[in-house]
């Protein structure tokens, strides 16, 4: 059984769950955070925290206009302290997950939500992970595409004719993302046309993500985390790997690990929260990525978007009327 926390709502008589889910690498945009740190003081000292521990100046990357925020090693720092800041000010305000879920990169905060990891923590754990990321396979080798409009068997049986071509993402019914080796992705896309895919649209990402070939960075990694430490968790959370939701933190650093080479399965994960009673998602970062998931996988749930300080007034002015 789950703890009872603050944040179930009444809705008549029943009560329900809320997650907090976190977007992953993409979704960053320039000026992300910035309203949070000219508006919250929670934030404002988490980013300056956050900026101490990290060999670039966060704050600029974050509320400029920077090419080198789409560079993995930057992406994944930048992203986690945005979603770790808004956490922050959520939590003031009382408003608790009763699980988490991150996608990809996302994992890393819904980690640090549920307690399972010092935030500062988590954000430098990031920053190596990037530049490993970044530097496992030479740039223009790897590449990942969107499959549109296909069923996933279908998607994992034409895989198979392909050796180095994987299935990154599960992100909803008739979205996959495919990774691996750059001619073997083209390849692949056309035979998934010629199989009745609506589109396959090569995504601008700099490397095969989720891919076997990231399997060297996935050890490499594992290896670092040898000498952290992680808390126990005050929160489940799901883990992209396998979709399962994890109560030990024992498991964090393989799942961490395995999450680098492995499918993403979203939304097995959102469905296992389904399943277990959550019927409320707040996505805290900057997009409406997961909330688009969401529509195809869930449309009855209840969503809601944190990407600016005024989305948590509403969002406080919502759960207070549930």
């Amino acid at each position: 059984m789950w703890l009872r926390h603050q944040s179930f709502l009444r809705k008549g008589h029943v009560m329900s769950k809320l997650a907090f889910i976190f977007p992953g690498q993409g979704a960053q945009k320039a000026g992300m955070g910035k309203d949070f740190y000219e508006n919250s003081e929670t934030a404002r000292s988490f980013f300056d925290q956050a900026q101490k521990i990290l060999d670039f100046d966060l704050k600029e990357m974050c509320f400029g206009e920077h090419e080198e925020l789409n560079l993995t090693e930057y992406t994944q720092p930048c992203m986690v302290s945005v979603c770790l800041a808004i956490v922050q000010e959520l939590k003031k305000r009382g408003i608790n997950p009763d699980i988490t879920a991150g996608l990809s990169l996302g994992e890393y905060a819904a980690v640090a939500a549920a307690g399972g990891m010092n935030e500062l923590d988590a954000i430098k754990l990031v920053r190596r992970r990037g530049i490993l990321m970044q530097n496992t396979v030479p740039t223009g080798e790897g590449a990942m595409a969107a499959v549109l409009g296909l069923d996933a068997k279908k998607i994992e049986e034409i895989l198979e004719s392909f050796e180095n071509v994987w299935i990154a993402n599960y992100n909803c019914p008739g979205q996959i993302v495919i990774t691996g080796l750059t001619n073997e992705v083209q390849q692949a896309s056309l035979a998934l046309k010629e199989a009745g895919a609506k589109r396959v649209v090569e995504l601008k990402v700099s490397g095969p993500f989720h891919s076997q070939l990231l399997k060297p960075a996935g050890e490499a990694l594992l290896k670092e985390m040898e000498s952290m430490s992680f808390s126990t968790l005050q929160v489940p959370y799901v883990a992209n790997a396998t979709a399962e939701i994890v109560t030990d933190s024992k498991k964090i650093s393989t799942f961490f690990a395995k999450g680098i080479y492995s499918s993403v399965r979203w939304q097995q994960s959102i469905e296992t929260m389904l399943e277990n009673g959550v019927d409320t998602f707040v996505e805290i970062g900057p997009g409406k990525t997961l909330a688009g998931f969401m529509r195809k996988i869930a449309p009855k749930a209840t969503v809601y978007n944190v990407s600016s300080f005024e989305d948590v007034i509403a969002l406080e002015k919502c759960l207070s009327k549930a």
